[in-house]
């Protein structure tokens, strides 16, 4: 045992490694990293652990240094492999930490020699440091590769079940039914559930109804939180016949107690996969406003409404994969994004209607009407679902990328995609614990997350390409202790769909966050999506984030978002409910279809990825900024509702609106509405600017261009800039 001996007083040896143990497991790829420094934005920590040993991290030119990377649960440690570039580090140590804060060392040297060192160790932890005390150059520390090997929980963590597909436990809150169940058993609990959800429009309760294939006679009111959904595989495998709707019967509309017409506030709720058949020469409505798709529906009969058919206001809104035989009449509605679906006709607009690789639409005009009308979708996945197979199993179909679509998905039959058996899935029901969900994710489950109110503990880290995390009912997630609630490492093909996030009480410094900080892989051929995935800070209780959601990761896509700082409800206040920013893309290629941010306090969009792309835009300002002293960037009025970094050269969106309301002091004013680079490769089209009763006042539309919106002129238009 002399080399041993000899190995361990040179540091190059902690335990012997056991020949007859298994071959380790790499832990640390595409995990979350961080880092002391870096030399330039070429050489970001994450370059450490993606797998390319072309691509590296390095430090500032100084001691000491370091790099950590989360592994995400705690594991037993084996090995850790160093590929140094050039400059290495001649004194360094490895330490390993449950929480990030006390470290153990389970590695020292101060005699390294660069190149590949593997290092044979004894550990437990979650999270692994380098710890760099001297260099061996002049220059920094410098990593091609930093790998973890070990086993997750060494055996001892949480227990995650297993799912039984053919009769999964979706919790108390999903119904389901098949035609064998008496219309009026079904009738009644839609019933008891919309009385509940009708103007529950804060309170804590979710619910999912899942027809399975066949003929339903009903009739169904959707209130908020509710989710109605067919479980075939295509929209008309499940019929209703009757009506599936939204009224705006409970909201008061401006000074008037009795004219309850308003549709403003109806959020958070959603129809998909299914078909309606009308009854005859009956209208069906949908007058609905923010978050509540109408996705992979069917409808047949004469036509729908968007709003109460009579005076009332709204402000949606979104189709989405959608066929509907007869008309459309958007009436009220201000804005309305139609994406790749299938129309009669359409009548009607108000500030800012967006058709997008659908047909039955009205012509290119802009404005009055304000008609944007783009021929194709570029490039599209639809939200993945659920559905049950002919032997009775479930499973979630994921559809596959589109690229210059035109009309639904399913328009030809079955739906190009893939179908994943639920038992690949972990069901997540309120009360698991952080840990459970994170253990399931490291065992490459997916995630179906259940009707309810779901506190994290800590950050869900998802690191495994093409996870699917999907919620039922508008499953809500609230990270209580400040933590991002969702982290998505640097992968291919992760899809995210049907979550709402909404802010703790402790300031959360993202909410979600897709790949870290300089993330620069190649996503193209298949990229990460979010479908109807909704923000929140404040209404329910006083929520606070800086940022609601950050995209690193390249080609990203963007499937109907709703990013909000509450203006009403509890734990509302320019000091209360406090959130810098909506939504920052620092990734390329980043696309994003019917993409809504209201009322943060300082840019509600920042985009600084080259060759993003936005088809729908929707804003409000926030309403409550005291004065303008407390509204400022720098000597600039107020902040733009979406800012295009001046280092881009290539950006382009269509449809864009943005409003201002500055009901705690109506002498408040934004410079302007949009904020871009004057470049040839920067173009806009169809913008709108409004002051909502004249409440407020907007100087310019984009730049320096556009008439100022205020009480005698309360809606400017610009057609396309430059």
């Amino acid at each position: 045992m002399l080399w041993a001996v000899l190995l361990v007083a040179a540091g190059l040896l902690v335990a012997p490694a056991t020949t007859a143990e298994a071959a380790p497991t790499l832990l640390s790829q595409g995990k979350t990293v961080t880092a002391s420094s870096t030399e330039n934005g070429g050489t970001p920590a994450s370059a450490a652990v993606d797998g390319n040993t072309g691509t590296r991290w390095a430090s500032a030119f100084s001691d000491p240094q370091w790099i950590q990377v989360d592994l995400g649960s705690t594991a037993t440690l084996s090995q850790v492999v160093l590929n140094w570039e050039a400059a290495y580090g001649r004194a360094y140590r490895v330490e390993v930490s449950a929480n990030g804060s006390s470290w153990t060392t389970v590695h020292t040297t101060t005699a390294g020699t660069g190149g590949i060192e593997t290092l044979n160790v004894t550990g437990t932890g979650r999270y692994v440091r380098v710890y760099g005390t001297q260099r061996a150059t002049g220059y920094g520390y410098s990593l091609w590769e930093f790998q973890v090997y070990g086993t997750v929980d060494g055996g001892s963590g949480p227990t995650v079940p297993p799912t039984d597909p053919r009769n999964p436990n979706l919790g108390p809150n999903v119904y389901v039914y098949d035609p064998s169940t008496p219309a009026s058993t079904i009738q009644s609990r839609i019933n008891t559930v919309y009385n509940q959800q009708h103007t529950n429009q804060f309170g804590e309760q979710r619910h999912a109804f899942l027809f399975k294939p066949g003929n339903y006679n009903l009739d169904v009111p959707v209130g908020f939180y509710t989710q109605i959904a067919g479980l075939g595989l295509n929209p008309d495998d499940v019929n209703i016949n009757g009506h599936v709707r939204v009224e705006a019967d409970w909201l008061q509309q401006g000074d008037n107690p009795n004219n309850l017409g308003n549709a403003t506030q109806n959020f958070w709720r959603g129809a998909e996969n299914f078909s309606v058949t009308l009854p005859a020469n009956q209208v069906e409505r949908w007058a609905v406003s923010q978050a509540a798709p109408y996705r992979r529906m069917h409808l047949r009969g004469i036509g729908t409404q968007l709003w109460n058919g009579g005076d009332g206001w709204a402000s949606g809104g979104l189709f989405a994969d959608t066929k509907i035989d007869g008309f459309v009449q958007s009436g009220s509605q201000q804005q309305w994004l139609t994406r790749n679906s299938e129309l009669g006709s359409w009548t009607g607009s108000v500030w800012n209607m967006v058709f997008v690789g659908s047909t039955g639409t009205p012509g290119q005009n802009f404005p009055n009407p304000s008609h944007t009308v783009v021929g194709q979708t570029p490039v599209v996945r639809e939200k993945p679902f659920l559905y049950v197979n002919g032997s009775g199993e479930y499973n979630v179909f994921v559809p596959a990328v589109r690229r210059n679509a035109v009309g639904t998905s399913w328009a030809n039959g079955n739906a190009p995609g893939s179908s994943i058996s639920l038992a690949d899935f972990f069901v997540v029901q309120p009360g698991t614990s952080t840990a459970t969900i994170n253990a399931a994710l490291a065992q490459n489950k997916h995630l179906l997350f259940t009707p309810g109110i779901h506190h994290l503990s800590d950050t869900i880290r998802v690191t495994n390409p093409n996870t699917v995390v999907l919620g039922l009912g508008l499953a809500t997630l609230v990270p209580d202790t400040g933590a991002t609630a969702v982290s998505v490492a640097d992968v291919d093909g992760v899809k995210i769909a049907g979550l709402f996030i909404d802010a703790g009480p402790n300031n959360s410094p993202n909410l979600m966050e897709l790949g870290p900080p300089g993330s620069s892989a190649d996503h193209s051929a298949n990229p990460t999506s979010l479908h109807d995935v909704y923000f929140r800070i404040g209404g329910a209780h006083a929520g606070r984030a800086t940022t609601s959601l950050t995209v690193n990761s390249d080609d990203v896509i963007g499937d109907h978002l709703w990013l909000w700082r509450g203006d009403h409800g509890a734990g509302i206040g320019w000091n209360t409910n406090t959130a810098d920013q909506g939504l920052i893309v620092n990734g390329d290629d980043v696309t994003m279809y019917g993409l809504f941010v209201e009322h943060y306090q300082k840019y509600q969009t920042i985009w600084n990825g080259e060759r993003g792309r936005t088809y729908f835009y929707q804003n409000e300002m926030p309403y409550d900024p005291p004065n303008q002293a407390a509204w400022m960037n720098g000597s600039t009025q107020g902040y733009a509702a979406y800012k295009v970094a001046d280092s881009v050269n290539t950006h382009e969106a269509w449809g864009v609106g943005s409003y201002c309301f500055f009901n705690a002091n109506p002498s408040v004013t934004a410079a302007r509405s949009f904020e871009v680079p004057n470049k040839p490769g920067v173009r806009f089209h169809g913008l709108v600017s409004v002051s909502l009763g004249g409440v407020g006042t907007i100087n310019r539309v984009i730049n320096d261009t556009g008439g100022t919106a205020n009480l005698a002129n309360q809606v400017q238009y610009v057609a396309n800039y430059p």
